[in-house]
Order: C-alpha cells, then sequence, then structure tokens
C-alpha cells in the first residue's frame, strides 16, 4: 500500500464491543478471519481512538496483546489483572488484551489511542514524538503517525524541509494519519505525533 494519509473527520465512530464507550477505527491489517480459525477478528493489528466518557471495564481481546496511550485528558487510571496503573498524557502502557481491565476517570473523560496486536503475529509499538518545523519525521514501512496536537504538513514524496502546502506539503488536522511506505513520506511542524509501529513476526526473526 502506498504512502497516504486518513483523515480522521471522515471515519465514523462505532460501540465498544462490551457497550461502554465509542471508538473510531483509523486502520487494521493482517490475515482474515476465514483463514485464521482461532479468533473471531478478521485483522492481526487495529488502530483506533476511544472516546472513555465514564468508569467501567474495557472490552476483552483474547490472544491479543494492546498498547494504551491517553492523548486527550488529564488522568486514566487502568486496573489491569489486580495492578492499577495511573496512565497521564501521552504515556503509553503495554498489556495482556485478555487481562480484565477496569478504568477510572478521577479527572474526568478521556480519549486515547489503541494499538491491538495479535500475539504471535506481530508485535506494535507506539512512541511519542515532539516534532520539528527544520527537521522532517520519516515513515517507512509498518509505521503510522498520527497528528495528537498542534499545526503541521505531510510530504508524501520525501522531506518538504517544512514546507507550505503549496510547496508539495499538505497539512494536517487533529488526529489525522499519515502511512509510511517507500519512499518515506515525512512528516514537519510543531506539536505532538503518535510514532505507531507494527512488526510482523517474521520480520522479528529475520
Amino acid at each position: 500500500m502506498p504512502p497516504h494519509i486518513i483523515r480522521f473527520a471522515d471515519l465514523a465512530p462505532t460501540r465498544w464491543r462490551n457497550g461502554g464507550g465509542t471508538t473510531v477505527e483509523i486502520a487494521r491489517g493482517g490475515v482474515p478471519a476465514g483463514d485464521r480459525q482461532d479468533s473471531p477478528e478478521d485483522w492481526d493489528w487495529r488502530l483506533s481512538i476511544a472516546e472513555v466518557e465514564r468508569a467501567g471495564q474495557f472490552s476483552a481481546f483474547e490472544g491479543m496483546d494492546r498498547v494504551l496511550t491517553v492523548i486527550e485528558g488529564e488522568l486514566l487510571v487502568l486496573t489491569v489483572d489486580g495492578r492499577e496503573h495511573g496512565l497521564e498524557r501521552y504515556r503509553p502502557l503495554r498489556f495482556d488484551g485478555a487481562a480484565p481491565a477496569n478504568a477510572a476517570l478521577p479527572t474526568g473523560p478521556i480519549r486515547d489511542l489503541n494499538l491491538i496486536t495479535r500475539r504471535g503475529a506481530c508485535s506494535g509499538y507506539v512512541t511519542i514524538l515532539e516534532l520539528s518545523k527544520k527537521r522532517a519525521l520519516p515513515l517507512g514501512p509498518g509505521q503510522l503517525g498520527v497528528l495528537l496536537q498542534g499545526d503541521a504538513v505531510a510530504a508524501l514524496h520525501g522531506d518538504a524541509g517544512g514546507a507550505a502546502a503549496d510547496d508539495g506539503a499538505t497539512p494536517l488536522a487533529r488526529y489525522d494519519t499519515l502511512v509510511g511506505g517507500e519512499p518515506a513520506p515525512t512528516v514537519s511542524g510543531r506539536g505532538f505525533l503518535a510514532v505507531v509501529s507494527v512488526v510482523e513476526a517474521e520480520e522479528r526473526g529475520a
């Protein structure tokens, strides 16, 4: 798949499988369910943004790993398998998707970035980076960049060097996602970007 931009405004929210909130799916990938008999999911990885408006239990994903990052709001207290974690903004937490997970919202509703990967098929990583106008950030194959806040532009055909939109770069709105590839597109500007990397099992063993 060539590099491209996914516009958050074009995506529609869906209810959580347990009915406790809403999720906007950004992207997914992997083996269709018809070729895999051990799971009802038709993907090996999924990236989404969820609205958490009230305390309650998270949906369970058997055989999956999750990386959850608060991207709006102040604090999410997540109890996973009996252990409490205080998640401040932009601090990713990895945990077993099948483990019982209950959320508390001591400072009010939050929004989170949620990466789910099928264990044994791929691994997922989330890094929050501060953007620069002087140095464009490249995104290679298997990477996605989600603009969390600020003003940024994407160059689909290489380093824009902070160029304006009329110089070959495209403005990004909040939560727009740039999908990486070859040649590597770049992001530059001011603000914060979530760099999401999905590494297939075969790549890890190479």
